[in-house]
C-alpha cells in the first residue's frame, strides 16, 4: 500500500511539474520584453568600451545568465525559486567570466572553462524545471524529457521571431526613410540594437511559453521528423564499422589525423536520433518496428564511435603529449564514452524488452553526472597548464621530444603562468642550446604567426639576404622575420630605402600572397626588432592599395620625393595623395 502511494505521488509530482509550466500566464510576454530589454540596455553600457574589463564583462555575463535563467524557469507562482535559481546560474558564468579575462594569458584553459560553465548551467535547467531539487533521483524522465524539447523549441522559436522583427524594423526605416524620418538613425544606435533585441526576445519567448500545451505537440512533430534520419544514420554507421572490420586497424590509424571532431559529431548526431526515437515513453514512439530498432541500432552503435575516439586522441597525446586543448578533448572523450557504455550495456541487456527503460533512466543519470562533471571542470581545481607543462618538460628530459622539435612557444603563450614560468627556468638552464631558444622565445613579443618551432622560424628567416645592412639593422630585421616568417617561407628580398641617425626606412618584398609590396619596416636605433612602418617623417605612408597590377618583385626598388595632395577629415589622412 506504501509503495503504490509512493508511486501516486511521484506521478503527481510529475503532472504538477508540467501543469504548472503550461498554465497560461497573460502578463509573462510583457514581463519578460521588458526584463530582457533591460538586460539588453545594461549589457550595452556594460560592454561599450569596456575593452579587456574583468568586472564590467563578467557583470554582463551575470546579467545575460541570470535574465535567460529567469526566463525558461519563471512560472506563475513560483518566482522567488527562479529568480535564486537564475541569480546562482549568473554567478557561476559572471564568475568564470570575471576570472578568465582577469587572468589573461595566465590561465591557459579560461575560454575552456566558462564554456564548462556554460554547459553545466544549461543542462541543470531542465532539470529545475522538473523540481529535480525537491525529487532528485525520483524525477520523472518524462518531465525532464519534455522539459529539454520544449525549452529548444521554444528558444529557437523566440530567435526566429527576433529575426523577423529585425527584418520589420529595416523595412519600417526604410519606408520612414522616403519621408524624411530618420528612424534608421535610431535602428542604427548600438544601444538599441540591445534593446530592441532583448525586447523581442523576451516578448517571443513568452508569448510561445504560454502555448506549451500546442508546443506539446509541436514537439512530438519535430521528433517524428528527426526520427527518420535515423535509419540512414544507422546504415551509415554500420557500413564504417563494417568497413574498419573487414580493412582491419589501418583504416582507423589512418583515419586518426584529425578523427576525434568527426566521430564525436556522428556519435552526439547519433545520440540525438536515438533519443528522438525513444521519445519519453513506449506509448509515443510511432513509426513502426524499422523506426524503433534504428534507434536500438544508433544506442550500439555509439559505443564503438566514441572508442575510435579515444583512440584517435590517446595517438596524438602519444605522438605530442598533453596539452591544455589536449586536456578538455580528453574530458570530452571521458563523457562521450559513459554515454557509449551505458547505452550499449543497457541496450544489450535490455535486448529482451526493458532496454527502452532501463536507456531513459540513464539518461537521468548520465545527465545529472554530466552537469556535475562540467561544473567540476569549470571551477579552478585543475590546473591543465600545469598538468601540461610538467608532461612536456618530462617528454624533453625523457628525449621523447628532441630540443629541435620541442614547442617552445606554447610554453610561453598556450599553457598560462605555469608554461612561462617553466621557460623561464629553461632559459637558465646549464645546457647552453636550451638556454638559448627559451631565451628567444621569450625576446617574441606576439605569438608567431604560422609554425610556433623556433628552429623552423629561425631557418625561414635566414631565407632573405640582409647582407647590405649592418649587423644592428640586420638582428632587428631577423627578429621581425621570425615572427612574420610567411613573408620569406616563398621568398623575400629586401632593400634600404632610407637611413638616418633615427632609423632606417627598409622595403621588404615578399612572394607570398600574404602582405603588400612593398613592406615597409622601419628599424629605430637601437632597436632590437623591426616594425611595421605606417608613419614616418610625421606623414602618413600608406599600401600600395588601388595601383594598375601587382608590384613587380624583381623591380628595382627606390624611395622619391612626391608632391600632391591628399583628402583630410577632422585633420587625419582619409584617403591615398594624389595629384
Amino acid at each position: 500500500m506504501g509503495e503504490q502511494q509512493a508511486e501516486a505521488d511521484w506521478v503527481d509530482g510529475a503532472d504538477t511539474a508540467r501543469g504548472r509550466a503550461e498554465t497560461d500566464w497573460p502578463l509573462r510576454p510583457w514581463l519578460f520584453a521588458a526584463l530582457l530589454a533591460l538586460a539588453g540596455l545594461a549589457i550595452f553600457l556594460l560592454t561599450d568600451d569596456a575593452h579587456e574589463s574583468g568586472p564590467r564583462i563578467a557583470g554582463a555575463a551575470f546579467i545575460a545568465f541570470a535574465a535567460g535563467g529567469f526566463v525558461f524557469t519563471a512560472e506563475r507562482g513560483r518566482l522567488l525559486a527562479a529568480a535564486i535559481f537564475s541569480l546562482v546560474t549568473g554567478l557561476v558564468v559572471g564568475g568564470l567570466t570575471w576570472r578568465a579575462v582577469g587572468a589573461g594569458n595566465d590561465i591557459a584553459d579560461s575560454g575552456y572553462a566558462v564554456a564548462a560553465g556554460v554547459f553545466a548551467c544549461l543542462l541543470a535547467v531542465p532539470l529545475f524545471q522538473a523540481d529535480f531539487l525537491q525529487r532528485r533521483m525520483r524525477t520523472d524522465y518524462r518531465d525532464i524529457h519534455y522539459f529539454v524539447w520544449t525549452d529548444a523549441i521554444t528558444g529557437a522559436g523566440a530567435f526566429a521571431f527576433f529575426l523577423i522583427a529585425w527584418a520589420l524594423i529595416w523595412l519600417l526605416a526604410s519606408l520612414f526613410d522616403l519621408v524624411g524620418i530618420p528612424l534608421r538613425d535610431l535602428v542604427q544606435a548600438d544601444w538599441f540594437g540591445w534593446v530592441y533585441g532583448g525586447l523581442t526576445l523576451g516578448a517571443g519567448l513568452g508569448t510561445l511559453r504560454n502555448q506549451l500545451k500546442i508546443i506539446g505537440t509541436l514537439q512530438s512533430v519535430v521528433l517524428l521528423v528527426l526520427s527518420i534520419l535515423a535509419l540512414p544514420l544507422a546504415i551509415a554507421i554500420a557500413v564504417f564499422l563494417g568497413a574498419v572490420v573487414v580493412s582491419g586497424p589501418s583504416v582507423l590509424w589512418n583515419a586518426t589525423d584529425s578523427a576525434t571532431t568527426v566521430l564525436l559529431s556522428i556519435a552526439i548526431g547519433a545520440y540525438m536520433l536515438a533519443n528522438a526515437v525513444l521519445r519519453d515513453r513506449d506509448a509515443d514512439m510511432i513509426g513502426g518496428a524499422v523506426l524503433k530498432w534504428s534507434g536500438y541500432a544508433l544506442m550500439l552503435g555509439i559505443l564503438p564511435l566514441t572508442v575510435f575516439a579515444a583512440i584517435s586522441t590517446g595517438v596524438r597525446i602519444d605522438q605530442h603529449g598533453l596539452s591544455p586543448e589536449r586536456l578538455w578533448a580528453l574530458c570530452s572523450i571521458i563523457v562521450a564514452v559513459a554515454f557509449g557504455l551505458a547505452y550499449f550495456v543497457d541496450a544489450l541487456v535490455g535486448v529482451l524488452g526493458s532496454w527502452r527503460d532501463r536507456l531513459r533512466a540513464s539518461n537521468l543519470r548520465l545527465g545529472l553526472a554530466t552537469a556535475l562533471f562540467a561544473l567540476f571542470l569549470a571551477l579552478p581545481i585543475l590546473n591543465v597548464g600545469a598538468i601540461s607543462t610538467s608532461d612536456q618538460l618530462a617528454r624533453l628530459e625523457s628525449g621523447a621530444i628532441s630540443l629541435e622539435e620541442f614547442d617552445f612557444s606554447a610554453l610561453r603563450w598556450d599553457f598560462g603562468e605555469p608554461g612561462r614560468q617553466a621557460l623561464e627556468r629553461l632559459a637558465k638552464s646549464e645546457r647552453t642550446r636550451v638556454a638559448e631558444l627559451a631565451q628567444n622565445t621569450l625576446q617574441l613579443e606576439s605569438k608567431p604567426y604560422g609554425s610556433t618551432n623556433l628552429p623552423e622560424r629561425e631557418e625561414i628567416s635566414q631565407k632573405a639576404d640582409l647582407s647590405g645592412l649592418n649587423d644592428e639593422t640586420a638582428r632587428a630585421v631577423r627578429a621581425f622575420l621570425r615572427d612574420e616568417i610567411i613573408l620569406c617561407r616563398e621568398g623575400c628580398r629586401v632593400e634600404t630605402l632610407r637611413a638616418s641617425p633615427e632609423g632606417v626606412l627598409i622595403a621588404l618584398m615578399t612572394k607570398a600572397e600574404y602582405g603588400d609590396n612593398p613592406h615597409l619596416l622601419w628599424v629605430a636605433a637601437g632597436s632590437d626588432k623591426a616594425e611595421t612602418r605606417r608613419v614616418y617623417d610625421g606623414k602618413l605612408i600608406h599600401e600600395y592599395e588601388g595601383l594598375d597590377g601587382p608590384v613587380e618583385y624583381d623591380g628595382d626598388i627606390e624611395l622619391r620625393p612626391f608632391e600632391g595632395q591628399q583628402i583630410f577629415v577632422d585633420g587625419k589622412p582619409a584617403s591615398q595623395p594624389f595629384k
